[in-house]
């Protein structure tokens, strides 16, 4: 896809919608990686990237996922879908010592902030100031990255649909999926089918953002 066939950053925001249904065509390869390569560009505390993706492309991976997804049709018309997760493990000194590494291989780590990184990760982990449990956690960040999945997909003229109607303990069992790693959505990609659906509106800036305080006026 050349430059003049994407879309905006603005444009596939308001152009983006969930399709309900997809036509048999594959992504290309190269517009697969891409999407895959911008979406994980999402921002995540402490850049430890706890979103993982299966990526499912063949028919009986998908036929397995959509007996776990309540029949749904997206599951086995679109050409490829993700089961996005998140991994609880990414406390793990190891793990820890690995996106340090990571950072020092980028220019963007100094000894200061490695010692940091230590002693706060596994501190923010036991106290959990900012939310109830690390699902919750990863859940937040791997959510982060499925947004930008999206757009980036849409800018390069991929529909998708992000769904949370599935059993998530049969998603576990028929891909092999850790214990410590939660499911977090899926998210079929491809070229829509039908025209997609209306726009549904949003409700005013002023009805969901505040000034200063909770329910004060913006």
């Amino acid at each position: 896809m050349t430059n003049s066939q994407t879309l905006s950053c603005q444009a596939a925001i308001e152009q983006r919608r969930a399709a309900r249904a997809f036509r048999p065509d594959p992504i290309p390869e190269g517009i697969l990686r891409e999407i895959l390569r911008l979406g994980v560009r999402s921002p995540s505390g402490y850049n430890l990237q706890p979103w993982r993706f299966i990526v499912l492309r063949e028919a009986g991976s998908k036929a397995k996922l959509r007996a776990c997804a309540f029949d749904q049709r997206q599951v086995t018309e679109a050409p490829v879908v993700l089961i996005c997760c998140g991994d609880r493990r990414v406390n793990n000194k190891d793990y820890i010592e690995s996106v340090i590494t990571l950072g020092a291989q980028a220019g963007a780590m100094t000894d200061a902030f490695a010692d940091y990184m230590r002693s706060a990760i596994p501190h923010l982990f036991e106290q959990h100031p900012c939310f109830e449990s690390e699902e919750a956690w990863t859940n937040r960040h791997t959510m982060l990255a499925v947004a930008h999945l999206m757009i980036a997909a849409k800018s390069l003229g991929v529909d998708s649909c992000p769904m949370e109607g599935f059993v998530s303990a049969q998603v576990k069992a028929e891909f092999a999926i850790p214990a410590e790693v939660d499911v977090c959505c899926l998210l079929p990609l491809g070229y829509a089918a039908d025209p997609l659906k209306t726009y549904g509106g949003r409700f005013a800036i002023e009805q969901v953002c505040y000034g200063e305080q909770f329910g004060a006026t913006f």
